[in-house]
Formats: structure tokens, sequence, C-alpha cells
């Protein structure tokens, strides 16, 4: 019998996920504790893949904390960890509102999503069902060279 080729199911080396209070303070923790995570899992602090998760949670989480905050609600920051990237994703509790990626103003602000998109393979929003929150999520590729190292020596449960 011949069959059609599947397509290969991405392998969850490792996953983190932690709620933080939707203000600043909790999206400047939500970095730290990342940045921590990363290197927990081999990548260096000033490695470039850390550094670009790290900067791209701080500025999604910097979103939700601006324009999706709702009173009572948290924000949920999570990575998994693959073979070849890194996911990220953010949710908040304003899925009537979606990111909109824009040429930033002579003001502040407006550049979150364009540094999310320079560092990101690819990036999305998808809204839940039940219309409560959005996750908005961005892949960051791992270099060739550490996508045989990642994942290597995690602790069970990382």
């Amino acid at each position: 019998m011949q069959g059609h080729p599947r397509a290969q199911v991405p392998v969850t080396l490792g996953t983190f996920t932690q709620l933080y209070s939707c203000t600043p303070r909790g999206a400047r923790l939500a970095r730290r504790l990342v940045a921590n995570r990363m290197d927990v899992w081999g990548f260096a602090y000033d490695s470039g893949v850390s550094e670009a998760v790290t900067l791209v949670v701080a500025e999604l989480a910097a979103n939700a904390v601006r324009h999706g905050r709702v009173r009572g609600r948290d924000i949920r920051v999570r990575l998994v960890l693959r073979e070849d990237v890194v996911r990220v994703e953010v949710a908040d509790g304003r899925a009537d509102r979606l990111p909109v990626l824009r040429e930033p103003s002579d003001g502040e602000g407006g550049r979150g999503l364009l540094i999310v998109v320079a560092l990101a393979e690819r990036w999305g929003v998808e809204p839940r069902e039940d219309g409560t929150y959005k996750t908005v999520w961005a892949e960051i590729s791992l270099p060739e060279r550490l996508r045989s190292m990642a994942g290597k020596g995690l602790p069970p449960g990382s």
C-alpha cells in the first residue's frame, strides 16, 4: 500500500509557563524569568537566541500590559523549546484588541511589533474560542549549529 508522506510532528524539548500580573512590573518579571529559563535550557544570557527570545517576550508582554489589560486578569507567558525554534506565547485578556503592525510614529511606542517581526521567523494571533483571551505568538529559529544541542541536559520537567 502506497502512503502519503506524513508531516513531521515537531518534538517539544521543554516548556515554561508562568502567570504574571498585567502590570509593567509583571512584564519586567516575565522578561527576567524568561532570560533565566533560556539559560537553564543551555542558551547563555548573552547568546543571540536568548537575547532574541527575551526581547520578543519583553515586547509582547509590554503590549499585553498596555493594550490587553482587563481588571482581574493576568497575562500568561509560555515558552516551548523545539528542535528548531523557540515558540513564545503571551496571552492577555483583551481578545477584542488584536495587534496591528504599522509604521512607528514620531512619538513613543509603535515599534514593538516591528522588533518582533525582525527577530521572529513567523508570528500571529490566536483568539480563544470563548472570546476571553487572545494569544500573540512568535517563533524564533535556532541557528543550525544549535539545533543538535537544543534540549540536551535539560532537567526533568523543564
